[in-house]
C-alpha cells in the first residue's frame, strides 16, 4: 500500500500545474473568451482526469478568468469592455495613491530592499524575454507584482485583498493578446495599438510602466507621501488614457 504522504503531494503538484496550463489557455486565448470549456475533453487534451480540471476551474473562477452559469458549465470570461475598464481605473485611482502615501510614511530596511529588488527582476526578466508576447507578459507580472507590494508596505491587509481581487493585470494581459490575434487590420488600427502598447515595453529592459514605477519606488523609499500618491495618479491615469482606445476597439470587435 503506497504511502499516503508523497499521494498527496503528487496531487497538489498536478493540481498546480494543471491550473498553470489552463490559465495560460485562457490568457493566450487558446481557450477564446466566452468559449464554454468542456472538462472532459479538456481533461482529455491535458492527459490527466477531470477532478483536477475542476479544481483548476474553480481556482479560475476566483481569478475572474472563467464563470460557472446553472446547466451550462464554465465558459471563459469576456475581455474587459471599456466600462469594466474605466471602472477598474477609477477604483485604483481611488485607492493606489492612499497605499502609495502610507508606504511612503511606514517604509522600512526591509521594505526599500523588496521595492529595490522587484525593479531589478522586472528589468532582468524583461531583457530574458526575445519577443514582444514575453516581454509584455513578464512586464504585466511585474506590474501586478509592484502594485501589491505598495499595498503590503501600507499595512493594510483589506487594501492588499480588494487590489488582488480585481485582477486587473491578468485581464489586461488578455486584452494585449487580443490585440495581436488580428493580424490584418486597417492601418490606422495597427497605428493605434503599437502606439499604446509601443512605449509599454521595450526588449532593451527598459520601458515607460518601469520608468514611472521607479520614480513612485524612489518617492516611496524617500518618504516623500505626497509625491508618491501624485506619482502613482499620475502613472493610472496615463495608462487609462493610452489604452482605453484599444479597450474600445477590440469590444467593437467582439
Amino acid at each position: 500500500m503506497p504511502a499516503p504522504g508523497p499521494n498527496r503531494i503528487a496531487r497538489s503538484v498536478l493540481s498546480d500545474e494543471t491550473y498553470f496550463v489552463i490559465r495560460d489557455m485562457l490568457l493566450d486565448h487558446r481557450i477564446a473568451p466566452g468559449q464554454r470549456v468542456n472538462i472532459e475533453a479538456l481533461a482529455a487534451d491535458l492527459g490527466v482526469s477531470p477532478t483536477p480540471v475542476r479544481e483548476a476551474l474553480a481556482r479560475l473562477e476566483s481569478d475572474g478568468l472563467v464563470v460557472k452559469t446553472p446547466l451550462r458549465g464554465y465558459s471563459s470570461t469576456q475581455l474587459l469592455g471599456v466600462r469594466e475598464f474605466t471602472e477598474l481605473s477609477q477604483f485604483r485611482d481611488l485607492i493606489e495613491p492612499w497605499t502609495a502615501a502610507q508606504a511612503a510614511r511606514s517604509i522600512d530596511e526591509a521594505g526599500i530592499e523588496a521595492i529595490r529588488d522587484e525593479l531589478a527582476n522586472a528589468r532582468a526578466a524583461i531583457l530574458r524575454e526575445a519577443d514582444g508576447a514575453g516581454s509584455y507578459a513578464a512586464l504585466t507580472e511585474h506590474d501586478a507584482r509592484f502594485h501589491s507590494l505598495i499595498a503590503r508596505l501600507a499595512g493594510n491587509e483589506l487594501m492588499v485583498q480588494a487590489f488582488e481581487r480585481t485582477h486587473f493585470h491578468l485581464h489586461f494581459l488578455r486584452l494585449y493578446m487580443a490585440s495581436l490575434a488580428q493580424t490584418s487590420r486597417p492601418e490606422d488600427e495597427a497605428r493605434l495599438i503599437a502606439n499604446a502598447f509601443g512605449d509599454y515595453y521595450r526588449s532593451d529592459g527598459g520601458s515607460l510602466a518601469l520608468d514611472e514605477h521607479t520614480a513612485i519606488a524612489e518617492a516611496i523609499i524617500e518618504h516623500r507621501a505626497e509625491d508618491a500618491a501624485r506619482l502613482i495618479r499620475e502613472h493610472i491615469e496615463s495608462s487609462q488614457r493610452r489604452f482605453e482606445p484599444v479597450v474600445a476597439l477590440l469590444e467593437r470587435e467582439g
